[in-house]
């Protein structure tokens, strides 16, 4: 069947049942992925996905259903299984007798990505710009390995409820990535332009491709991999770190993202992903910064990635602080899960972010656009302020305790800084902390002219998993007093 709002809404609202609230999310997605690697292409491949999840509420007693055919036939079918789903659990759910409430959504509502020049590349367009720049990055016999891929996605998405309420939002979604690995005597070095798997993903166009730099990002990465494979092991030691962009995105995703999020506070992923150092009680009293630490959610910035005007609960998107002057003052808990909380007499708020990875699955609290703001430092000051200190960009490796507390994070590059000035370039650069404490040590937030919109697709969570989109903007930030440390060999 197409998709065709009108006729979807109206359909299922003649078969939706007389139940305390029953609403549809049709989502469809047409992706398309060229790769070139080593100068040698890969077929294109192309990709429609299409499917809706009912939602049923009867009593305190909550079902979902999903079904790829959108016919009358099949939408019945997948009604009467959530409706069954929904008696089933009555007496049996989280909720513990409560009727589950969620937001009725206004009438004839809309959203589209900010997209500025769509991409209409044809399957060789994509590829002779890709071969453009993996070509660019054979420099010398060094460089082992290397890749460049674009990656574009256009969702629609429509969700109405039995009431009369509409949502249609339309995203247009571009991730370009590249990567070089260098390697002699025993050594290899990777060099992600953006971050491997992850970086300058936004909603957009070709303006997304122009803005990133992607073009003439082939020979600068393989040059700075080869700068990497010369470069001494980093030394260790208690030193600042100051953290640029792409590596703050990793910062915050893992350590103040999923700490955060309420359904993982009030326990649902322990058995998954772990739960939360953060508890209900800390939320209005917990520092968990230093003054200099401001962090919103803010589906509303339009080129980031997890931008919507509302999620799959149906509550619109709002922007909104998190941590205000480094103090913790609201989760990222969508709607059930603020009023599991206020059975536990924590009334402590939340918003718009509860989401699902697909038509198949049923929405829980996710990140969306999780934004450290901006402070007033230059770059140039945060360096002149570190007497001895490593400037680390682009993530590697991860590592973090089941509490998202205890973490490890190692990056692809980093810089000495000693006296206030930057020195050698050093390879294999770690740090490690506790979340708990780590974030009181930022010592300097970069101004506006230091921040980048970032992004990754592939967010985990949940069982089975659902991987998301997130957004992460940031500014570059220096922190004091870091346990930092080199490579093993």
């Amino acid at each position: 069947m197409p998709f065709d709002t009108d006729t979807l809404a109206s359909r299922f609202r003649r078969l939706a049942p007389a139940v305390d609230y029953c609403a549809l999310r049709v989502v469809e997605e047409q992706a398309e992925t060229a790769s070139v690697r080593q100068d040698v292409a890969a077929p294109v491949r192309s990709a429609i996905d299409r499917g809706a999840m009912v939602t049923v509420i009867d009593g305190d007693g909550i079902g979902y259903a999903a079904t790829s055919d959108l016919s009358d036939t099949g939408l019945a079918w997948a009604i009467a299984r959530a409706h069954e789903w929904a008696r089933l659990s009555q007496g049996r759910s989280v909720f513990a007798g409560a009727r589950p409430e969620l937001p009725t959504l206004p009438p004839g509502s809309r959203y589209a990505s900010p997209t500025l020049r769509p991409i209409a590349w044809s399957k060789a367009d994509r590829l002779e710009v890709l071969m453009r720049e993996s070509t660019a990055c054979r420099i010398d016999p060094r460089i082992v390995d290397w890749e460049a891929s674009l990656w574009t996605v256009r969702a629609q998405q429509l969700t109405v409820d039995a009431g009369g309420g509409e949502a249609f939002q339309q995203f247009d979604f571009t991730i370009p990535s590249l990567h070089a690995v260098a390697f002699d005597a025993g050594i290899a070095q990777v060099r992600s332009w953006g971050g491997r798997y992850n970086g300058f993903c936004q909603q957009g166009g070709l303006e997304v491709i122009e803005r990133s730099g992607f073009i003439g990002s082939g020979r600068r990465t393989a040059e700075e991999a080869l700068q990497l494979l010369a470069a001494p092991n980093c030394p260790s030691g208690t030193m600042d770190v100051v953290l640029m962009p792409d590596q703050m995105m990793l910062q915050i995703h893992e350590s103040i993202g999923h700490p955060l999020e309420l359904d993982r506070i009030l326990g649902d992923e322990r058995n998954y992903a772990g739960t939360s150092f953060v508890t209900l009680d800390m939320f209005g009293r917990y520092q968990y910064g230093s003054p200099l630490l401001n962090v919103s959610y803010d589906p509303t910035r339009g080129e980031e990635f997890a931008s919507f005007a509302f999620d799959d609960e149906g509550t619109r998107a709002q922007r909104d602080l998190l941590i205000k002057d480094g103090l913790l003052v609201k989760p990222l808990g969508g709607a059930s899960s603020q009023q599991r909380a206020r059975r536990l007499r924590a009334d402590i708020g939340g918003v718009a972010t509860t989401r699902a990875c697909a038509w198949n699955r049923p929405p829980i609290d996710r990140m969306s656009n999780l934004n450290v703001e901006p402070g007033a430092s230059t770059l140039q000051q945060m360096i002149a302020a570190t007497e001895l200190g490593v400037l680390m960009k682009t993530n590697r490796s991860w590592s973090i305790d089941d509490s998202r507390n205890k973490f490890q994070f190692g990056c692809e590059w980093g810089q000495m800084i000693r006296n206030g000035k930057l020195a050698e370039v050093v390879r294999d650069p770690n740090y490690r902390g506790i979340s708990a404490t780590f974030w009181r040590s930022l010592a300097q937030v970069g101004a506006a002219d230091t921040m980048e919109v970032m992004g990754t697709p592939y967010c985990g969570k949940g069982e089975p998993n659902q991987a998301v989109r997130v957004g992460h903007a940031s500014p570059a930030c220096r922190f004091t007093g870091v346990d930092v440390f080199g490579a093993e060999r």
